[in-house]
C-alpha cells in the first residue's frame, strides 16, 4: 500500500471550503459553503474569486457544497453545483471559461434541505452520468421511500433526467437507504464506493450495488438483516464522521471531519481491508479529498465551519504526495 506524505500547504485562508473539482491544467476550482463564493486555485498556490453562485441559503449544513467538472468540459465549458436553496438542495450547470462563472441554470432540485443531513456531493462516473450523494435532512423515514429524494443516491444525465437504465423506472434513484451521502469515487474496476454518516454508533463505508437499498433508518451499520446491504467497513462516530473520498493505488482516501484524521482503506480485488489512520489530529476537520491529475491528494480542512477550532491559515488545502 502507498505511503501518504504532506508535500505542501497549496492554499490557506479559506472559508469553510466543501467542494473540489480540477481543471485540466491541474488546477482547481474550489466551493465556499457559507460564502457561497467559487475559488480558482493553482498548482502553485494561487487563489482567485471566479464567481458567487446566486440563491444559495447557507444556513445549518446546507449552502454551496459540492462541484463537478463536465467529462466533455473542453468543448462545452460546463461546471455542476449542488447547493441549498430555501427548502430544497438543487443542482445548477453553468460555464466557467478559464476566468469567470456565467449562465447558471437549475437543472434539477427537490432534494429535501434541513438544517442537517444535506448530503453534497457530486461526481461525472466513468459512464458520463451524474451521480449525487443526498442526505434525509434529519427526517429518517423518507429514506426508505423511493419517491423521495432524500437519503439516496441519485443518477442523472447532464440535462438533470434520469438515467435511462436506473433501476427503479422513470426515477433518478440508483440506491437507497442512506443517511447522509458524503463521498463518492470509483475503483479501477468501475465499482462505485460511497461513505456516510451514522448516527450515534457507526459510520460507514459502502460499495454500493446498482438499486441497493443500505438500511438507514431500520438499521445503522452491520446488521445482516435480510433485504438491506451491509457496509464494507464500519467506524465509531468519534473516529470518523466521513466527508469526501478519493481512490488512488488500490486503497480508498476517507477524509474524517470529529474523526480528524484521514483513513486510508486497502481494497485489494475489490474488498476492503485493514483502515489505517493517517495524521490524526494534525490538521483538525477534514472534508474532502481528491486525486488530482499529477496522482497526488489535495486535503481540504473544515475547521470554519462552525464545528471547528480554527488555527492560524484555516481553512487550508493540503498536498499529500503518495509513494
Amino acid at each position: 500500500m502507498l505511503r501518504a506524505s504532506v508535500d505542501q500547504v497549496i492554499a490557506t485562508d479559506l472559508e469553510a471550503p466543501w467542494g473540489l473539482a480540477f481543471l485540466p491544467d491541474g488546477s482547481a476550482l474550489v466551493s465556499e459553503r457559507d460564502s457561497a463564493l467559487v475559488k480558482h486555485v493553482s498548482a502553485d498556490g494561487k487563489v482567485s474569486r471566479v464567481g458567487k453562485v446566486a440563491d444559495v441559503d447557507g444556513s445549518g449544513e446546507g449552502g454551496l457544497l459540492g462541484l463537478a467538472l463536465s467529462p466533455s468540459y473542453g468543448q462545452d465549458k460546463l461546471l455542476f453545483a449542488y447547493y441549498t436553496r430555501g427548502d430544497e438542495n438543487v443542482i445548477a450547470r453553468m460555464t466557467y471559461d478559464g476566468s469567470r462563472l456565467a449562465a447558471q441554470k437549475v437543472i434539477f432540485d427537490g432534494i429535501p434541505a434541513g438544517p442537517i443531513h444535506d448530503g453534497g456531493r457530486i461526481a461525472f462516473g466513468p459512464d458520463d452520468l451524474l451521480y449525487v450523494g443526498t442526505g434525509e435532512a434529519g427526517r429518517r423515514d423518507p429514506a426508505q421511500d423511493k419517491g423521495d429524494l432524500g437519503g439516496k443516491i441519485l443518477r442523472i444525465t447532464a440535462d438533470g433526467d434520469p438515467a435511462p437504465d436506473n433501476p427503479f423506472d422513470g426515477s433518478p434513484v440508483y440506491s437507497l437507504g442512506h443517511r447522509n451521502v458524503q463521498g463518492l469515487a470509483w475503483d479501477s474496476r468501475g465499482q462505485l464506493w460511497a461513505a456516510e454518516f451514522g448516527q450515534n454508533t457507526w459510520d460507514e463505508l459502502n460499495r454500493i450495488k446498482k438499486g441497493g437499498n443500505y438500511g438507514w433508518p431500520v438499521v445503522e451499520g452491520r446488521s445482516g438483516e435480510k433485504g438491506f446491504i451491509n457496509p464494507v467497513r464500519q467506524w465509531s462516530t468519534d473516529e470518523a464522521s466521513p466527508s469526501g473520498i478519493a481512490i488512488a493505488g488500490n486503497a480508498v482516501y476517507m477524509a474524517g471531519l470529529r474523526g480528524a484524521r484521514l483513513w486510508q482503506i486497502p481494497i485489494p480485488g475489490g474488498k476492503a481491508g485493514e483502515p489505517k489512520a493517517l495524521f490524526t489530529g494534525d490538521y483538525g476537520r477534514l472534508r474532502t479529498v481528491a486525486l488530482a491529475p499529477d496522482g497526488s491528494l489535495w486535503l481540504m480542512t473544515s475547521n470554519r465551519d462552525g464545528r471547528g477550532s480554527p488555527r492560524k491559515g484555516d481553512d487550508r488545502i493540503i498536498r499529500l504526495t503518495l509513494s
